[in-house]
């Protein structure tokens, strides 16, 4: 049963599927292991940072997407919102790459 509907970085994914006691849960668990290796903390850091930068152009699945994905420099940032309406500016994309520096 479904109990809500909401973006979640994939570290906090790790988290939820450790909880899981089903086979599927620990193969999943395992294929994630190897892509990303921040925390659940780590990324809850990571996301309060970024939407204290107040950039309102951002919804919650857009800042799970950066931690996810964790690009390296501006360039990288913005191939994440190819094809989407968002544009960041000069000033956002520093912002954002500073705070994910910041773990």
């Amino acid at each position: 049963m479904i109990k809500e509907a909401k973006p979640v970085p994939i570290a906090e994914v790790k988290e939820i599927l450790k909880e899981q006691d089903i086979e599927k849960s620990k193969e999943l668990l395992g294929f994630l292991k190897k892509f990303n290796k921040t925390t659940a903390s780590e990324a809850k850091k990571m996301f309060d940072s970024i939407k204290k930068l107040n950039i309102e152009k951002l919804k919650d699945e857009d800042i799970v997407r950066i931690i996810d994905f964790a690009p390296e420099d501006a360039e990288d940032l913005r191939k994440l919102f190819v094809g989407s309406d968002i544009t960041l500016d000069q000033d956002e994309t520093t912002r954002i790459l500073e705070t994910k520096k910041v773990k």
